[in-house]
């Protein structure tokens, strides 16, 4: 691939980011796609919908920008919770590293590699049809002493990403804690999640949990609901939802309340009122649930599973990470969800079904892995043109023009990764889009690792700047102007009124999260080996910064709060990435014939592992639990809390199984026993 094809890439990929913020500009000012760009505070109220013509909703303004801009940290915490502090300080973390790393490599290294003449002379008057190679260390001659520029280069920037590391680990550690302290009680921190209850033929599962609980924890102890069976019951729930807004619409339009019943073909019978007729059938459904209710209050229908509640954090605390009893798989314990977070469809009955689950989940993990060698296998063979001649020799009059082995070179691979990147969840992405895994041979000589590593990675470096700028640039810019929740709403627009409800999203971490962290990845791999990324990337991370702290401030709502207990895969996923750099160093050293700085790369890996595993006792178990410390601390507080009795009360509520719940779906038909509830 040649430099003009990645100007064309960067021009048209610019000219869509531009084309994305103007669209979003006019689109969010207009009041019916207030759900799609204004969700959260359409929500709240600070934005309602207008229906007044105004010329100005015309007009893109730029203004979104600049309120993002000015959110501080301390609104940003109040908007999105410590979660959002610490997904924006991922972004502002890569941000100053490549920032620096950018000095180094576009002002030092950058140079080095174009005025060396190990593949041609750097032609600066065709500066258009040189290849990216010659701006890659492939370009330094073997043996060159401009080779130790870029050895210095690694260590300063290792000493530096570490540097940051350390003082993000402390902040956000100390951030967590602090969130702890002034937090309010939370029903998942006095609760625990108990399955594999054993069963007994003279006591059921519910009077066994209450006496071994009792005997074990007497003083902390401090009830416990018992997990039923009741998919029946939840099926017929969602059947009488869907009959509550059939008879809603019908309240609506009185033209639709009549149905003829009976006659020919039903064209000559009489008329019924459909809104008897749903009320009926939702009347049959109350008697269907009351009697699956019944049932399910018996002892055969309860699951192998509980939730036990404690009264303090320490008493819980306590309970998890303790072995309940001398048979490993009776009695398991692991922290309770939040209540809002617990999935009552799929919980186990016993230890064996989990174990069994796990095998699986670990099979298709393997199958997805070995599955998406097929495309990377295609994308690595279309990023290389003299390997496409030789498998297919008929292409080569086509490959010869110029427009043809742009597009085959620069999008197709993008479009055939991207397409993949669909099917296989997002954390698959991360492990397998490092394009060097078609040398499977890898992995059965470890001592190759280096030299291998070494030719095949700058190999892709011109596949990656592009990656960067047609697929890097587009999904951020993407995510601010939303165009599958925009679609979505244009579709369902006829069907729905003004009043209806909506739900406010929450920001899918686990999908952008892996994103910006493979960024780093490439980053900090392809500091030393291919500068001109760096530009690339930080032109992607900026426009992250601003569009996600709009989102933020617009779009999305909290739904869960961790308390930024992911930041940990950010810290080892950079330690990762800064070993790999090191591998490939010592390979390319190597290779080059100056094996003086391929040995003294040796202990900077050494270096990083041992500052990692400092890290790691340092910091690392205070994202995994609370020290007992913090959790007496909170305890003691509570004592003298008027509301914790209120509190413990509301705790045994949280974690009941709304299909046990009265129905909350009351028709206003001329059925008088619908308006009773469907449990007494």
């Amino acid at each position: 691939m040649i430099v003009s094809a990645l100007l064309t890439s960067v021009g048209i990929n610019t000219a869509l980011c531009v084309l994305f913020f103007t669209l979003y500009s006019i689109l969010r000012k207009q009041p019916s796609n207030y759900e799609v760009y204004v969700p959260r505070l359409l929500a709240e109220g600070t934005s309602k919908r207008r229906s007044r013509f105004n010329l100005e909703r015309l007009i893109p303004s730029p203004d979104w920008v600049a309120k993002a801009w000015r959110l501080s940290e301390e609104e940003l915490f109040s908007l999105s919770g410590l979660d959002g502090v610490v997904f924006m300080r991922t972004i502002t973390f890569s941000l100053k590293i490549f920032t620096f790393a950018g000095i180094i490599g576009i002002l030092v290294l950058l140079p080095v590699n174009c005025w060396g003449n190990h593949l041609q002379d750097f032609d600066v008057v065709d500066f258009t049809n040189n290849s990216l190679d010659l701006f890659t260390i492939s370009n330094v001659n073997s043996g060159s002493n401009w080779l130790w520029v870029h050895f210095i280069s690694v260590y300063i920037v290792t000493g530096f990403i570490c540097l940051l590391l350390y003082y993000e680990y402390k902040y956000i550690a100390s951030k967590r804690i602090s969130y702890f302290d002034s937090s309010k009680p939370q029903p998942h921190q006095f609760t625990i999640l108990v399955h594999s209850i054993p069963t007994s033929s003279s006591c059921s599962i519910s009077d066994s949990v209450e006496s071994f609980f009792q005997e074990l924890y007497p003083a902390t102890y401090l009830s416990h609901v018992i997990i039923r069976r009741t998919n029946k019951i939840r099926s017929l729930l969602i059947e009488a939802k869907n009959l509550y807004k059939r008879i809603t619409q019908l309240r609506s339009d009185p033209t639709e309340q009549k149905y003829k019943h009976g006659g020919c073909f039903g064209l000559f019978g009489r008329k019924d009122n459909l809104i008897d007729h749903y009320g009926k059938q939702l009347e049959d459904i109350q008697e269907n649930v009351r009697l699956q209710q019944s049932e399910a209050s018996l002892a055969g229908e309860e699951a192998r599973a509980a939730f036990v509640f404690f009264k303090s954090r320490y008493g819980a605390a306590t309970a998890f990470h303790m072995q309940q009893s001398v048979n490993p798989t009776q009695w398991i314990t692991e922290l309770a969800p939040e209540p809002r977070d617990v999935y009552w469809p799929f919980f186990s009955e016993s230890f064996m079904r989990r174990w069994i689950s796990k095998l699986v989940v670990i099979f298709l993990t393997t199958l997805f892995t070995i599955l998406f060698l097929i495309p990377v296998v295609i994308v690595q063979g279309l990023t290389n043109l003299s390997q496409l001649e030789i498998l297919f020799p008929f292409l080569t009059s086509i490959l010869t023009i110029k427009f043809v082995s742009q597009v085959i070179t620069g999008y197709l691979p993008n479009l055939i990764l991207q397409m993949s990147l669909k099917v296989v969840p997002p954390i698959m992405g991360l492990l397998t889009s490092i394009q060097v895994l078609y040398q499977l041979s890898v992995i059965l000589d470890l001592k190759d690792i280096p030299g291998r590593l070494a030719v095949a990675v700058p190999a892709q470096a011109s596949f990656f700047i592009t990656y960067i700028v047609t697929s890097g640039w587009t999904s951020v810019s993407s995510e601010l102007f939303r165009i599958i929740p925009l679609f979505c709403s244009l579709m369902t627009r006829p069907f729905t009124r003004p009043d209806d409800e909506f739900e406010v999203p929450s920001i899918p971490y686990h999908r952008d999260l892996p994103r910006v962290l493979f960024v780093g990845l490439l980053g900090i791999t392809y500091f030393f080996l291919a500068p001109l990324i760096l530009p690339f990337l930080l032109v992607y991370l900026c426009l992250a910064y601003i569009i996600f702290r709009n989102q933020f401030i617009n779009v999305y709502a909290p739904k869960y709060e961790t308390a930024g207990k992911f930041w940990p895969i950010v810290h080892n996923t950079m330690i990762f990435s800064l070993v790999l750099m090191h591998i490939i160093a010592v390979g390319i050293f190597a290779l080059k014939k100056l094996s003086p700085a391929s040995t003294l790369m040796l202990p900077l890996p050494v270096l990083t592992l041992l500052f990692n595993e400092y890290c790691r006792k340092r910091f690392l178990p205070i994202f995994v639990a609370y020290s007992a410390e913090s959790l007496i601390k909170k305890d003691r507080e509570d004592q003298n809390d008027a509301t914790m009795a209120e509190f413990y009360d509301k705790l045994i509520i949280a974690y009941k199984d709304p299909a046990l719940f009265p129905i909350q779906y009351l028709s206003k038909t001329n059925t008088d026993s619908l308006l009773s509830p469907f449990v007494s």
